[in-house]
């Protein structure tokens, strides 16, 4: 018989917001980092409009990177491209925490954790999101610190930046900015393929 499908569950977390903003997702087994990284921007609500890195510790405590490497994706790249690498052979539950770093500029750091190795369900479509939440931050806000300034901006409307800021995050979001609201069967996920496809063309 064929060895059964299997799925990993991960709950992604946005370090240094509060209240906290996460995802709970599930991904084939089969993903490759790239996979990965395509699935958490679509969970979170990023756009996907800055470089990442998953960081790790192999069994043997170095440190890895995963992500695009320079220009020539030269595999002695200190990153290694995410693409070529399956996270079944560097994650386990006995070592269930990693980080993933979205644009290295406003510095968006995100715990992810394997909760589960779980049969897939015949019937269901993976990558899915089941729980999250908390809206995601709009891209290019400043980071964590930005965010909470952001957020008190809004949370004034006598501030003498208010109009400005609302309307800059309801042009980011395209329509109205409710930092509270998330809904997982609002997510729809790329397929990783498509993206690469998209973003580096025949490379």
């Amino acid at each position: 018989m064929p060895p059964k499908k299997q799925v990993y569950q991960f709950k992604v977390t946005l370090k240094d917001v509060k209240p906290p903003i996460w995802r709970r997702i599930q991904v084939p087994s089969t993903y490759s980092f790239w996979d990965l990284h395509v699935a958490i921007q679509d969970a979170m609500g990023w756009l996907d409009y800055h470089l990442h890195e998953f960081r790790i510790k192999d069994v043997n405590g170095q440190m890895l990177s995963f992500g695009i490497p320079g220009e020539e994706f030269d595999d002695d790249d200190d990153i290694l491209p995410g693409w070529k690498h399956k996270i079944s052979k560097y994650l386990s539950l006995a070592r269930p925490a990693f980080e993933y770093v979205y644009d290295f500029s406003d510095d968006w750091r995100h715990k992810v954790e394997l909760e589960a190795v779980l049969p897939a369900e015949p019937k269901a479509t993976y990558p899915c999101c089941i729980k999250g939440r908390r809206a995601c931050p709009p891209e290019d806000c400043g980071g964590p610190w930005g965010y909470e300034e952001l957020l008190q901006v809004l949370g004034d409307p006598a501030h003498v930046g208010y109009e400005d800021m609302k309307a800059w995050v309801e042009s980011m979001k395209e329509g109205p900015f409710d930092p509270e609201a998330f809904d997982p069967s609002s997510v729809e996920f790329w397929n990783p393929k498509e993206r690469f496809d998209l973003a580096f063309g025949d490379t």
